[in-house]
């Protein structure tokens, strides 16, 4: 995954892990008093802010690259009342829930490839954007109930040359928000070429995808 720098503040410990960002750039747009890019030495001033709005910036950072420890006595961050999985437009799935990915450990904020190009996977790497990915992040909605719970711990087992296979309660959505469908076992694909994205048709068999 690579080293995580921390800057520690009076209130607050910013974590960064390098390896796990994707460069979405909400840090740098939202506060760059917070996280100057492009500077030699310290780039993250964890003082420039309050603890809440470190911790808004963390919450906001989709592959969990941002996270935060508070000095002050605040409260750390919590599982979210829904898990959700976001279809990023020709990129990856953004999660947010308690998850457990298997091999990799506890997360509550992970960007997941699906365009099977990533050389950090199960972890997005933006390879999708050189690889010249296609997939809408507005696929057609699947008829589905409200889940009995909508929380809780979400697994994700990488499967050795295909999908990812999830167990727990998650609703899928469009990058626009719309809930795309409700599961709580699915396979999603993660070769970049199935016809039915985002769910696994089988195609990784096909193509000789492997996730090594």
């Amino acid at each position: 995954m690579g080293s995580i720098e921390e800057a520690r503040g009076e209130r607050v410990v910013i974590q960064f892990d390098g390896g796990k960002c994707i460069h979405s750039r909400h840090c740098v747009l939202s506060r760059p008093d917070v996280f100057v890019p492009n500077v030699q030495g310290p780039w993250i001033h964890p003082d420039r802010a309050t603890p809440e709005e470190i911790a808004e910036l963390a919450h906001a950072c989709p592959s969990g690259a941002i996270s935060y420890r508070r000095l002050d006595g605040g409260p750390e961050e919590s599982p979210p009342m829904v898990n959700v999985a976001r279809l990023r437009e020709n990129g990856p799935l953004a999660i947010r829930a308690q998850l457990r990915i298997e091999g990799h450990g506890e997360f509550l904020r992970a960007t997941l490839c699906r365009c099977g190009a990533s050389k950090n996977k199960p972890f997005c790497d933006s390879s999708h954007a050189t690889a010249g990915f296609i997939a809408t992040g507005e696929p057609a909605i699947a008829e589905s109930r409200p889940l009995d719970g909508r929380a809780g711990v979400l697994q994700v087992v990488p499967q050795r040359d295909g999908p990812l296979r999830i167990k727990g309660n998650l609703e899928l959505c469009s990058g626009t928000g719309h809930t795309i469908n409700r599961v709580t076992k699915t396979a999603l694909c993660r070769c970049g070429q199935s016809s039915n994205k985002p769910y696994c048709d089988g195609t990784h068999a096909k193509v000789g995808f492997k996730s090594e």
